[in-house]
């Protein structure tokens, strides 16, 4: 790496990923290769056990890798794994539990089509798994790049939303970011740490034993865990959502897209202003905590909106819901890998300004 960190490097999206991480502190990694993100794991099994305190293991298994997930964590360690879709599903126990007992990580998902094996192509199929969550009440602060450069700079954001509200933090990127080349600047400024009083380091009999642990055979206390956890997530929501606003000042047309879909978007979107329809765009950066309000504020002016998304339609629903079904929300999707062409979203475009405006 060059030591002038404002000059630009050409760099792939996963490899982007794991030297941002090691930037914001990481130095422990567990993982198991899977494509398309394996260039990730690599990465880390040359960079990490050259640095102090460095860690990488190959675990036997995706579980096994989140699982030395939570150990390092709950030593207060910067932690992260990576995987793609079928992996992530292996993990879904140990996100559960890593929740359960408020412990930071950061996992990356670069997606793969789907369902079961699918395809090794980019997919947005994902959607759900990470912004509903696995078993029991939790949610993950869910992060959608549509650069390499965001890959950087939501790496390091994503550790520093984590260890600051004791959640775990995703990047929900897909195949063809993860693959993709483009100039980044490592500059990330300063990386933000914070105290973990929490931590099981030893007490060196100086104070009370930290206990980590998700399971509470009492109802009544397991409750009110939910209940404060739930208060620290209403913070976040209040605090922490992200979003892009793209030609939104005029706009009559919505279109709500994350990740490549967004960047096929934005093509769709200029040549419909060549063509004098006034199109615009709202990019979710956070998929949770989602950007309900600015949607729903969207909705009082806009005649319809346009989901597009690399899956059957699992995107859309978040936006019926931020915009209170005020106005018509179309559908533009691809899916099995294949990636929304300009054209696929400009006939939607092209469809939604049809519309008479009236409530669907």
């Amino acid at each position: 790496m060059s030591e002038d960190m404002s000059e630009k490097v050409l760099m792939k999206g996963n490899e982007a990923i794991a030297e941002a991480a090691i930037m914001a502190g990481c130095r422990h990694y567990f993982g198991y290769p899977i494509t398309p993100q394996t260039e990730l794991t690599a990465y880390m099994a040359k960079r990490l056990p050259k640095m102090e305190g460095g860690v990488f293991l190959q675990a036997e298994s995706e579980i096994a890798a989140i699982n030395m997930v939570i150990g390092v964590s709950s030593a207060g360690k910067r932690v992260m794994t990576s995987s793609s879709s079928p992996g992530i599903s292996l993990k879904g126990e140990g996100l559960s539990y890593l929740a359960g007992c408020d412990l930071p990580a950061f996992v990356v998902n670069v997606q793969r089509g789907g369902p079961g094996l699918g395809g090794i192509q980019p997919s947005q199929s994902d959607y759900f798994q990470a912004t509903r969550g696995t078993h029991g009440d939790y949610h993950t602060i869910v992060l959608a790049p549509d650069s390499v450069q965001e890959m950087v700079s939501l790496t390091v954001k994503g550790f520093e939303l984590a260890d600051k509200y004791r959640m775990t933090s995703m990047l929900l990127a897909d195949g063809t970011l993860g693959q993709m080349m483009e100039p980044v600047s490592l500059d990330v400024g300063e990386i933000k740490t914070f105290d973990k009083p929490w931590a099981t380091t030893g007490t060196k009999m100086q104070r009370p034993n930290n206990i980590i642990n998700s399971l509470s055979l009492i109802p009544e206390e397991l409750e009110q865990w939910n209940m404060t956890r739930f208060e620290r997530y209403k913070v976040v929501e209040e605090n922490e959502v992200m979003y892009e606003e793209y030609m939104m000042d005029d706009a009559e047309i919505c279109l709500v897209s994350f990740g490549i879909t967004a960047r096929v978007s934005k093509n769709a979107i200029n040549e419909a202003r060549a063509q004098g329809i006034k199109a615009g765009m709202i990019r979710p950066i956070t998929l949770w905590p989602f950007p309900k309000k600015a949607l729903c504020e969207a909705a009082d002016k806009v005649k319809a909106f346009i989901s597009v998304e690399m899956s059957m339609g699992q995107l859309i629903e978040d936006v019926e819901l931020a915009t209170r079904c005020k106005k018509p929300v179309l559908l533009c999707n691809r899916c099995g890998g294949v990636i929304p062409s300009p054209q696929n979203v400009m006939d939607k475009i092209v469809e939604a300004n049809n519309l008479g405006g009236e409530k669907a």
